[in-house]
C-alpha cells in the first residue's frame, strides 16, 4: 500500500509541473476574453426641486468598474464601482455624460448618453408684505424658486430688486397712494412665474380729520359696544359745512350705553395729539335731536397722565352745529401727547338707533 499511494502522488506532481511555465505560472489570459460586458444601461435620477441634482447609476452585466465623465464643470472622470453612483448638480440645459465600462478582462466600451435638464416653472408664489407707515417690507415665497426679482411699482422703467429665497428685503419708502406689486419668482432656468398684489398706502391719521383725504385711512381703530361708523356722502350739505364726506355714526336699539369708537394715533400709522398745539377740539356734529352729549377723549396720555374726558351736548336738531371741546380747563400739563382719540355718544343709555353725522374734527386755541 505504501507504495501505490507514493507512485500516485509522484504521477500528480508530475502532471501539475507540466502545466506551469518555466516562470512558474501562465499569463495567458485569453480564456477570460470570451466574459463580455452587455446590457450597458444608464440611471439618471434627476430631481425636480429646481436644484439641478442628478444621480448617476451605470448599470451593464458583467462590470468591473465604471467611469463616468459628467459633461459640466471642472470635476474629472470619477470610478464607479457596481451598485455605486454619482451625483452633480446641473445647470439647465443640454449636456453629455460618457461612461466607459470596464469588464474583469480590463476590456471597456464607451457609451455617450444625452442629459437634457428643463427646470420647472415655480409654483405657489406669495407676495407677503407688511406695511409700516409709507414703508413696506417685501418677503416673497414659492414652491421650486431659486430666488425673485421684486418690481414696488413706484416707478416708471423700473429696474428690479433682487431676494434671496428665504430673505426678507429692506423697507421701501412710497408716497401716499395706490401701487401694484410685482415679483417675478425665478426657477434658476428659463421658465418664471409672476403674481402681482395691490397696496395702498396711507397718510398717517392726525388732525385734523376732514374725511377728504383719498389717501387716509378713516377705518383705522374700530368700534366697541356695538356701534358703526362709516365714511359717506354728506347728507345735509349746507350751512357751515358743504364737505363732500362726512362721518356716520350709528348708535343701534341695544347698543351699550358706553359704546362708542377708537381711532389710534400711534406712529407710523398715526401722530399723537400734542396738547401744545391746541387746548381745544372742535367737531361739526349734525344730529336728529337736541340735548344728547357727544363725548370726545383723550387717551393713552404720555408721562402717565389719565385719559381726558369732556361731554358737549347738541343744542340744535337737524342742522350742522360745531361743537368745541375746551380740554385747556383739565389742567393737563404742558407737552402731554395723547395717542388715541375716542367719540361716544349719549353714554347715559343704551341705543335707540340714534344715527348723528361727525366732520371737521379741529385742534385750536
Amino acid at each position: 500500500m505504501k507504495k501505490i499511494f507514493f507512485n500516485i502522488t509522484l504521477f500528480t506532481a508530475i502532471l501539475l509541473f507540466a502545466g506551469c511555465s518555466k516562470d512558474g505560472i501562465d499569463d495567458d489570459v485569453s480564456s477570460l476574453n470570451s466574459v463580455t460586458s452587455g446590457n450597458y444601461d444608464r440611471i439618471f435620477d434627476v430631481s425636480n426641486d429646481n436644484s439641478g441634482l442628478v444621480k448617476i447609476t451605470p448599470i451593464a452585466e458583467g462590470v468591473s468598474r465604471s467611469v463616468v465623465t459628467l459633461g459640466h464643470g471642472t470635476d474629472g472622470p470619477t470610478n464607479v464601482f457596481p451598485g455605486g453612483s454619482v451625483s452633480h448638480n446641473y445647470p439647465e440645459g443640454s449636456y453629455t455624460v460618457s461612461i466607459q465600462s470596464f469588464d474583469i478582462g480590463g476590456n471597456s466600451v464607451t457609451n455617450d448618453y444625452p442629459l437634457q435638464i428643463t427646470y420647472r416653472a415655480p409654483e405657489n408664489v406669495a407676495i407677503n408684505e407688511s406695511v409700516a407707515g409709507y414703508e413696506v417690507t417685501v418677503a416673497a415665497t414659492a414652491d421650486y424658486a431659486n430666488g425673485f426679482l421684486v418690481y414696488y411699482g413706484d416707478v416708471v422703467n423700473e429696474t428690479p430688486t433682487s431676494q434671496a429665497v428665504g430673505q426678507s428685503l429692506p423697507p421701501h419708502t412710497y408716497a401716499a397712494g395706490s401701487y401694484t406689486i410685482t415679483v417675478v419668482a425665478l426657477s434658476g432656468g428659463a421658465a418664471t412665474t409672476t403674481e402681482t398684489k395691490t397696496i395702498t398706502i396711507y397718510n398717517p391719521y392726525s388732525l385734523p380729520i376732514t374725511y377728504e383725504d383719498s389717501h387716509q385711512n378713516y377705518g383705522i381703530g374700530g368700534t366697541f359696544g356695538g356701534v358703526n361708523v362709516a365714511k359717506v356722502a354728506n347728507p345735509y350739505s349746507g350751512g357751515i359745512n358743504t364737505s363732500a364726506n362726512v362721518w356716520q355714526y350709528t348708535k343701534p336699539g341695544g347698543a351699550a350705553s358706553w359704546s362708542g369708537t377708537w381711532t389710534p394715533l400711534a406712529p407710523p400709522d398715526g401722530t399723537p395729539i400734542n396738547i401744545n398745539n391746541g387746548s381745544k377740539i372742535k367737531v361739526m356734529v349734525y344730529a336728529s335731536e337736541a340735548g344728547k352729549e357727544l363725548n370726545v377723549e383723550l387717551e393713552q396720555g404720555s408721562n402717565g397722565v389719565a385719559n381726558q374726558v369732556l361731554k358737549v351736548p347738541v343744542t340744535i336738531a337737524n342742522q350742522w352745529q360745531e361743537l368745541e371741546f375746551n380740554f385747556g380747563a383739565l389742567g393737563i400739563p404742558a407737552g402731554t401727547t395723547f395717542r388715541q382719540l375716542v367719540f361716544r355718544y349719549n353714554d347715559v343709555a343704551d341705543g335707540t338707533g340714534e344715527v348723528i353725522y361727525i366732520d371737521n374734527v379741529v385742534q385750536s386755541n
